[in-house]
């Protein structure tokens, strides 16, 4: 970034603070991209690193537009706000994401499906109407299902996890949410198989097909003990959620924070006023900031509360991740009506 003819002096250290960031940035990738390249052992959680860097290069250039709001430039491919993001940095956005596809490939052992996609939007349905939704209900919490897959995992399945030795599978469930998962889909299994015996038998074979393996690292299995552990008890207020928030995305994204910050979620359902609903608890703030939620910035960072409704608008991240999620929809959509 060129030098402006005069700045203040919290202009130019702004300004050195960001180009430091992007350095650095640029460094990290380069040293991971060797790494992989010579088939060195990586370090443990070898995605943090690039995790916070990135960060650091948002928030830098979040404090630069700040301090010298000319700096804010045009739109970008990956949907991010121009005051958090210099569209010449793009090229180190798509390494980053190449990355972590490569670090967080699927284990050999992985039993992938061929309608990844399909399976989602179908257990999510199957469960809604498990649990007493109406056609119209289910179907929007099929959507919501595959939003989460897609906020997970960007719609890849049985991937590992580059920042966590505990998080893993098509929906980063840890082994204690996938077995409570279990549970709760073997009590609710006689239900589904009333409404919809084809999922029922899917099920059993896919059930025999996983085995003792881990069952996050078989997609049907992960995806359904995933959706079963945190989201199934919230489906029956899908017709309330979708009144109070027509908006699809926004629909998706708080059902992500279920998986984020669950118990202050379902205290903001419960409130009668969802998107007023205010967070001040220091570590619920800590716990967005984790998920790139009042991260990038010190503006961000400084803040000691939020209602519902700045949370949502504040996880712009997610934004591409659930558009795609909705045209991966429609298309299903389209394809069923054939």
């Amino acid at each position: 970034m060129g030098q402006p003819g005069t700045l203040t002096k919290k202009q130019s250290d702004a300004l050195s603070t960001y180009n430091d960031a992007v350095k650095n940035f640029e460094s990290i990738l380069g040293q991971r991209r060797a790494q992989i390249n010579s088939n060195q052992r990586l370090p443990n959680l070898p995605g943090q690193a690039l995790y916070l860097a990135r960060n650091n290069m948002l928030s830098a250039y979040k404090d630069l537009t700040d301090a010298l709001p000319s700096k804010i430039g045009g739109p970008n491919k990956y949907e991010i706000p121009p005051a958090y993001f210099n569209a010449s940095t793009e090229p180190l956005l798509a390494e980053y994401r190449n990355l972590f596809d490569l670090m967080q490939a699927p284990p050999v052992s992985a039993q992938k499906s061929d309608t990844p996609f399909e399976d989602v939007v179908d257990l999510g349905t199957a469960i809604a109407r498990a649990k007493g939704l109406d056609a119209a209900n289910a179907e929007a919490a099929g959507r919501i299902s595959l939003g989460l897959f897609f906020a997970e995992t960007n719609g890849n399945q049985n991937i590992g996890n580059a920042r966590s030795n505990k998080y893993k599978g098509s929906f980063q469930t840890g082994p204690s949410e996938d077995q409570n998962g279990r549970k709760k889909w073997a009590a609710i299994k006689a239900s589904i198989a009333a409404h919809d015996s084809a999922l029922s038998l899917r099920d059993d074979r896919e059930e025999a097909r996983a085995g003792y393996l881990d069952h996050r690292f078989n997609h049907w299995t992960s995806v359904r003990d995933a959706l079963m552990n945190a989201h199934a008890d919230i489906f029956p207020q899908v017709p309330a959620i979708v009144k109070k928030l027509p908006n699809p995305i926004d629909q998706m994204k708080l059902f992500e924070l279920i998986q984020i910050i669950p118990a202050p979620t379902k205290s903001a359902l419960r409130s009668g006023s969802l998107v007023n609903y205010r967070i001040s608890d220091p570590t619920i703030m800590g716990y967005l900031r984790n998920n790139s939620i009042f991260t990038f910035g010190q503006a961000d960072r400084a803040r000691t509360s939020a209602t519902f409704r700045e949370i949502l608008d504040a996880m712009w991240l997610f934004n591409p991740k659930f558009e795609q999620a909705l045209a991966r929809f429609d298309e299903i959509k389209a394809r069923k009506k054939d």
